[in-house]
């Protein structure tokens, strides 16, 4: 089945590991960068998709993905700066071959989604989605954590064809892959349009003896789960967010240099074939 995730990643060119893991992760076969003005980047064993065409005049593009039937999806972002009007979201829908799923980073609040007021960019929002009877997918997750208030809203969006919505679920990732974006996933449910919902434990029939006697966990591992953005998220404290960045800054280290590491090593190994063998 497919999946797609919509990620406003600020700055392709430095998150490009970010952006691998999260491939690796979703198990994702194609890679579209939604902004038009980006240049291209190159990606092993990734596929690109061919654009339809910009959505003019928003900074919006689509592609068609043949996913149990052919699917338009469309990449959208509206700067919080821009004025955008009604007739310009309108447009927008109106050039989207259907069944379509229009994903972005919409810089909106509406009580709609989640947010505490409605502006005028939600108004316009809700009332595109009244008007062309599409069917919201966002429930009350936040998707965007605004870091000099430590305060979370929602900003990114997925809205689909009415026809759509009996086979798609939606979610929000828990890590902002650094960014102040989480990603929004949107999947086709299993079992003919089902929800899978998660795995139950039983965790009273573990036996934790034998657990404590092998698992090999230190105490710095627990101190960086705890400064995981899901903490930061629920306890927004400036305890926690600090922990948190040092705990990221600590992760970014750690990957340069096992990265430098094996590139050194790779270096070793194919200088000493060369000259041995």
């Amino acid at each position: 089945m497919g999946t797609f995730v919509s990620w406003n990643c600020r700055g392709i060119r430095s998150k490009l590991q970010d952006i691998k893991e999260m491939l690796n992760f979703f198990n994702l076969l194609a890679l579209h960068c939604k902004k038009p003005s980006c240049r291209p980047i190159s990606l092993s064993n990734y596929v690109a998709i061919p654009v339809i065409e910009r959505m003019l005049p928003l900074e919006a593009v689509a592609v068609q993905v043949h996913v149990l039937t052919l699917v338009t999806v469309c990449c959208v972002y509206l700067s919080p700066h821009d004025v955008v009007s009604q007739q310009d979201l309108d447009t927008l829908v109106d050039q989207l071959p259907t069944p379509f799923i229009l994903l972005g980073d919409f810089n909106g609040h509406s009580t709609l989604w989640g947010s505490d007021i409605t502006n005028s960019r939600g108004w316009h929002i809700e009332r595109l989605i009244s008007n062309s009877c599409l069917c919201l997918l966002n429930n009350d997750e936040k998707t965007f954590f605004h870091e000099p208030t430590r305060t979370f809203y929602s900003l990114d969006l997925a809205i689909c064809s009415p026809t759509l919505l009996p086979l798609l679920h939606f979610t929000v990732g828990s890590d902002l892959c650094n960014s102040d974006h989480f990603p929004i996933i949107v999947s086709y449910a299993d079992s003919g349009g089902a929800i899978q919902y998660p795995p139950r434990y039983l965790f009273h029939r573990a036996d934790w003896g034998n657990f404590m006697q092998l698992a090999d966990i230190t105490e710095s591992m627990v101190n960086t789960a705890d400064s995981s953005p899901n903490v930061v998220s629920c306890y927004p404290t400036t305890e926690n967010h600090v922990a948190f960045k040092r705990a990221k800054a600590l992760a970014h280290r750690m990957r340069r240099c096992s990265q430098r590491e094996s590139w050194i090593n790779f270096i070793h190994c194919f200088i000493h074939h060369i000259l041995y063998f």
